[in-house]
């Protein structure tokens, strides 16, 4: 009879050390892949159906929810726990990973059952992510004393979740996108099914189906991440009914601008912000009696406006010797600065040397007291806030 592993000397539990370790990577991959997909979802939902507190805290809810029911589902799991964990590993890669496209595509296609649709995959998604952490201690179990099972699980699952909480909002999705972000980790989840296909060989009674099963997993994500962009663009033409000519995603929003047979439009999180046929209508009104009720003010602070247009119409007065802009979104001030319609549009306001452009909270700015473009006491002889 064997002893547990607590009680086996340090000569017999040397060799399983290297299954522990791969497991316990696993676990840190599985969490962050776990977590991307709720973020992913709770930022889609967020763009589409507004009010960011709500649609979090619903997509959170209902995914936390799932994961319990997962975690309870898996006490039925008794046998061949290394092919199950490779199988729920393969679906959540699936599931997981076309998540935010198959949401983008059904907002463009069929905005009426984009929310059936959100919370259908979150649940489903859930329910999956609950299954793994549990199959993963029961096999982690045969190798590991509970006491430390618990601990290093825990660990490892919470390092993950940290990991991607830090990196989805200032490298993932402003570098890869939500699309690309939620293929790229579904292809992590389908690469810890191939190393446990490999790691259990020997145990999988079905060893060619399972893997021809992680084959055509990868190879369908592979194939998504490839054609993300034009899947964005696909599902954007259609929502917007023009072609899509600029787009990015910021950590604080999704930028889109159409052009069509009235011109130039922008949107922020799909909501229209200025059309180029009549925007001068709105901007004009925002600034010109602000301007003639100072008289002739010299410096001048713009709180929002990334796109420049209200800084066209206050440079149109001689008067005016500094502008300093206060925009959240540095993606914003970027894109109309450097695109040349863009720039167009604005007049090439962002470029003028009397603006000092501030990526901050306008708030916080207003706070703060400094308008950070002179020396001495801040002083702000006007302001417009679009």
């Amino acid at each position: 009879m064997s002893l547990p592993p607590s009680r086996q000397s340090p000569a017999l539990r040397r060799a399983p050390q290297a299954l522990e370790v791969t497991l316990l990577a696993s676990v840190f991959v599985v969490a962050a892949c776990g977590l991307v997909y709720e973020l992913a979802a709770g930022a889609l939902a967020s763009y589409v159906l507004g009010d960011s507190i709500l649609q979090f805290s619903t997509v959170i809810g209902c995914y936390l929810f799932a994961m319990g029911v997962g975690s309870w589902l898996s006490r039925f799991f008794e046998r061949q726990l290394p092919a199950h964990f490779l199988r729920i590993e393969l679906l959540v890669a699936l599931a997981g990973g076309s998540l935010p496209a198959l949401l983008f595509v059904a907002n463009a296609y069929m905005p009426g059952a984009f929310r059936l649709l959100l919370y259908g995959m979150v649940g489903l998604v859930g329910v999956l992510v609950g299954l793994e952490i549990p199959l993963v201690m029961r096999i982690l179990k045969r190798e590991v004393a509970l006491k430390e099972l618990v601990s290093q699980v825990l660990t490892f699952d919470y390092l993950g979740a940290l990991a991607v909480s830090v990196a989805f909002p200032l490298l993932l999705v402003p570098q890869l996108g939500l699309i690309r972000t939620g293929l790229l980790f579904g292809l992590l989840n389908a690469a810890v099914a191939v190393w446990a296909l490999w790691v259990f060989r020997h145990e999988l009674r079905r060893f060619a189906a399972h893997a021809t099963a992680c084959a055509l997993t990868v190879a369908v994500l592979g194939a998504g991440f490839a054609a993300a962009d034009h899947i964005t663009t696909l599902a954007e033409d259609k929502f917007y009914h023009e072609p899509v000519v600029l787009s990015a995603s910021s950590p604080y929003q999704r930028i889109v601008v159409t052009h069509g047979r009235t011109g130039h439009k922008l949107f922020l999180n799909g909501n229209l912000q200025f059309a180029q046929r009549d925007e001068y209508r709105y901007h004009e009104a925002l600034v010109h009696p602000a301007m003639a009720a100072f008289g002739a003010p010299r410096r001048v602070a713009v709180l929002g406006g990334g796109d420049g247009m209200a800084v066209r119409e206050i440079l149109k007065y001689p008067s005016v010797e500094s502008v300093t802009l206060v925009e959240l979104d540095p993606h914003m001030t970027g894109l109309f600065a450097a695109d040349p319609a863009m720039a167009r549009l604005n007049g090439g306001a962002l470029s003028s040397p009397k603006l000092h452009i501030v990526n901050t909270d306008a708030f916080q700015w207003l706070q703060a007291g400094d308008d950070m473009s002179a020396d001495g006491p801040p002083r702000v002889d006007g302001a417009c806030s679009p």
